[in-house]
């Protein structure tokens, strides 16, 4: 079962801390790919590093839209990243999950055999999905294409710094579950102890 429009209702903060553990569930032709989110950030439209802090533009509508749709974007023109919309503005961008389920279609789509390089980032994770800017906009509660569903949640989970970001890099919104092998990057010893 897909999760809720009111779980996505919430501010990005409290958002990004409570999808460690759930799965991003996509169906490709009848195949179920899912990967278990391990690495969350969190954007405010108050934080210069969010895309929808100088308000709506084309490109970031769906930002201000209702809370449970994805929004995708291409980073540097390179690497598609999906965010999840929270409320007002705000949104969640999933850095890194565990594949659960599909790996050996995912290692193809990416060209890799290791487990651990599948979906460590964003952009790889939405080359391993297979999303891409079509898919901004998309309703994750009807339940076909892309989804989120409950999943194992995370006992526990670490805070740190948000990635590759050049303004308000000290705010510590990003989320890892702790003990994990599959986020983007090692958590720095002295934020590994944080509870989230």
């Amino acid at each position: 079962m897909p999760l809720p429009r009111a779980f996505y209702d919430r501010p990005s903060l409290t958002l990004a801390r409570d999808l460690l553990g759930r799965l991003v569930v996509r169906d490709v032709g009848g195949e179920r790919l899912a990967g278990r989110i391990v690495e969350a950030e969190a954007y405010r439209p108050d934080d210069p590093a969010s895309h929808s802090f100088r308000g709506p533009t084309a490109r970031n509508a769906t930002m201000f839209g209702p809370p449970g749709h994805l929004y995708v974007y291409r980073s540097m023109g390179i690497h598609h990243c999906m965010n999840v919309v929270a409320r007002s503005g705000s949104a969640v961008l999933i850095r890194a999950l565990e594949p659960i389920e599909g790996a050996a279609e995912m290692a193809r789509r990416r060209r890799v055999e290791e487990p651990l390089l599948l979906c460590a980032g964003p952009g790889r994770s939405c080359q391993a999905l297979g999303i891409d800017r079509s898919w901004d906009g998309h309703d994750l509660t009807r339940g076909t294409g892309i989804w989120l569903e409950e999943g194992a949640r995370a006992a526990r989970a670490a805070r740190s710094p948000r990635i590759g970001i050049s303004v308000a890099v000290e705010k510590p919104w990003r989320f890892v579950e702790s003990g994990t092998r599959f986020a983007s990057r090692a958590l720095a010893r002295s934020s590994a102890t944080g509870r989230g």
